[in-house]
């Protein structure tokens, strides 16, 4: 199979990008489309055929759901049955937060295909911000599922390029939108009534929405939801292994622990490039790249670490080191996709 890359850096050219990608959808394809967070590979997601060429394409396995993307809040109800007891908390919290990067886990409609949510009873739900991938799922008047557009348990990717590296030959089309400003998946979140005051809000993923950005909306905790091997997961990305490039990745807590091994070659993923840390001067890097040089601000590390990890996967080191982060904010979906990838 060819795979095409269409631009969209011209009115013309994002409208014939467009209508390209509409049409493969409509014909049940799966295309590759840009999204504030990472790039999805996208189907129809009312289309069992459609989907299945998702799972194949990225040889993901069929007990792994899918996120089920909306056009517009009011289609919620065509793919999730919304709980009497939480429907003021969803339409509260959706208002607030569509289109953007979160996700609702919600009891699902007999509409979706049971390969959507893997046979699960609940449907992951989210609208993207993304003005490409709202012009497609608009157009096509239909949900879509779309998981990161990678081979499975591999870096997502934040760029067309990257999706290239990854499903080239794979899939008809990539929609080429420029790099995702969020840069990591969407935080996805379950909502539990409570009999007194606000509803307890489960982080099931951490993501770009925060708990911070949560606590005005009820109660907030984050679920422990790492998947043991052999167990199937409830939400996306709960793999013990995830987020992985092909080179061994260690998460260094702290840096005394290291001891370089003679004739080993070593990457560094730091956080903020600072001496003072510790880690600059452990060895001689074979590459060394930041996540938000100086600054250390937490968003930007966020826009950079799919970007930075995919680049010092391919820099020929025989080891990545990972800094670590706070684990405040974003830096709580960092960490988690940092202990992931190396969980390899």
């Amino acid at each position: 199979m060819q795979t095409v890359v269409a631009p969209t850096d011209h009115p013309d050219r994002l409208k014939d990008a467009v209508s390209q990608a509409v049409d493969l959808l409509k014909r049940g394809e799966c295309v590759a489309l840009p999204t504030e967070t990472v790039y999805g590979l996208a189907a129809d997601a009312m289309n069992p055929e459609a989907v299945a060429k998702i799972f194949a394409a990225k040889e993901r396995p069929a007990f792994d759901p899918l996120i089920v993307h909306l056009s517009h809040r009011d289609r919620l109800e065509e793919v999730a049955m919304v709980p009497e007891e939480i429907a003021k908390d969803v339409a509260r919290i959706t208002e607030h937060f569509w289109p953007g990067p979160l996700t609702l886990v919600l009891p699902k409609s007999a509409a979706v295909p049971d390969l959507v949510t893997s046979g699960l009873p609940t449907v992951a739900v989210r609208m993207s911000a993304n003005p490409i991938f709202r012009r497609v799922v608009t157009s096509l008047a239909q949900p879509l599922a779309a998981p990161s557009a990678n081979r499975f348990g591999r870096i997502s990717p934040t760029s067309a390029a990257a999706v290239v590296k990854e499903l080239d030959g794979r899939i008809p089309l990539i929609v080429d939108g420029g790099a995702c400003h969020a840069g990591i998946e969407s935080t996805i979140i379950s909502i539990t009534p409570r009999k007194e005051g606000k509803p307890l809000i489960r982080v099931l993923r951490a993501g770009p929405v925060t708990k911070e950005d949560l606590q005005p909306f009820g109660k907030v905790e984050f679920a422990n939801h790492h998947t043991e091997a052999g167990e199937k997961p409830e939400v996306p990305g709960q793999m013990p292994s995830h987020y992985a490039p092909r080179t061994p990745l260690r998460l260094l807590e702290k840096p005394e622990d290291f001891q370089p091994e003679e004739g080993k070659r070593y990457a560094l993923l730091s956080y903020r490039g600072g001496e003072e840390d510790g880690y600059l001067f452990l060895t001689d890097w074979l590459q060394s790249l930041t996540l938000s040089p100086g600054s250390g601000k937490l968003p930007e590390a966020a826009v950079r670490f799919f970007h930075c990890l995919r680049a010092l996967d391919e820099c020929g080191a025989d080891e990545i080191v990972a800094e670590p982060l706070p684990e405040r904010g974003m830096g709580v979906a960092l960490m988690e996709k940092l202990r992931r990838a190396a969980a390899k």
